[in-house]
């Protein structure tokens, strides 16, 4: 019917436009996953400011120096 050559050919061909299909799977998933990280990531920074952004600064400086007393604490060699 074919000549082996032939039949090697179109096999190969075959396994060819598969891997590629395969390929091409796994770029527009990995391209779908980057956008839900930048969509993710912008999400972030375009929220709405809280209603007392002072008082969360407060906070915030009062938990980064309860921190750096525990670690000066550390460094010192004070068992908390």
């Amino acid at each position: 019917m074919f000549e082996p050559s032939t039949t090697m050919a179109i096999a190969g061909l075959i396994g060819l436009g598969i891997v590629a299909l395969t390929v091409l799977t796994l770029w527009q998933g990995w391209l779908r996953l980057k956008l839900t990280e930048l969509e993710r990531h912008s999400d972030r920074y375009h929220r709405a400011e809280p209603e007392h952004p002072l008082s969360v600064t407060r906070i915030e400086m009062a938990d980064v120096k309860e921190r750096l007393r525990k670690l000066e604490a550390i460094a010192a060699g004070v068992d908390l």
